[in-house]
């Protein structure tokens, strides 16, 4: 007879996420057992079962749920009526906040994606491209003489995201630099650095 499903199923699937992400975090995909998972989760492998038929698929959650939220942040503030200037600075406080929530998340989107199954891989980076697609209207709104510099924009889209998506392996968000700090410091530098840019010239 199939198990029923628990009315906290939902809760305790997640549960098994966030303690499987930190463990992947720490030890790697590969270095990670469901044993491990398990033992982590005070629960037996058959039970875990339940929730998750095999790590892997705990390791697309852990990703998909992650890259997921950083679209929601950014779709929300691409539909605010406020000034391109003002969308990069909430932009860069919302995913600051969701990074520091989510460090052993992000650690695994950026070193683990080569160990999801080629079809799910896709599903990924299908959203991480989403994401790139949503910045770089906000960036063209900055800067719309870039309209024809498809590269020129790429590169200041992965310049915004190279100053958050690697704090987890530095930023302490306890230290005296507080996230909504260290945010509003990275828009600034952003900004700035586009109007300095600007200012030196047509793009190159």
């Amino acid at each position: 007879m199939a198990r029923t499903q628990a009315l906290d199923y939902d809760k305790r699937r997640l549960a098994i996420m966030e303690t499987a992400a930190s463990l992947y975090a720490s030890h790697g995909f590969l270095g990670t057992s469901v044993a491990q998972i398990a033992d982590a989760c005070k629960t037996s492998k058959s039970l875990l079962y339940h929730y998750y038929p095999s790590k892997e698929d705990i390791l697309f959650d852990v990703m998909d749920s992650h890259v997921l939220s950083l679209i929601e942040a950014t779709r929300e503030i691409d539909a605010l009526e406020a000034t391109a200037p003002e969308k990069i600075r909430r932009l860069a406080d919302a995913l600051m906040e969701i990074y520091v929530g989510a460090q052993a998340h992000q650690k695994v989107l950026l070193n683990e994606l080569a160990n999801l199954a080629e079809d799910r891989r896709a599903t990924i980076v299908t959203h991480q491209r989403e994401l790139l697609a949503l910045v770089d209207g906000l960036v063209l709104a900055l800067r719309p003489d870039l309209t024809k510099a498809k590269a020129e924009r790429r590169a200041l889209v992965m310049l915004f995201f190279g100053m958050l998506n690697w704090t987890h392996t530095w930023y302490d968000p306890s230290g005296s630099v507080k996230p909504a700090g260290f945010a509003r410091m990275a828009s600034d530098v952003f900004l700035g650095g586009l109007e300095a840019w600007a200012a030196s010239g047509p793009p190159s």
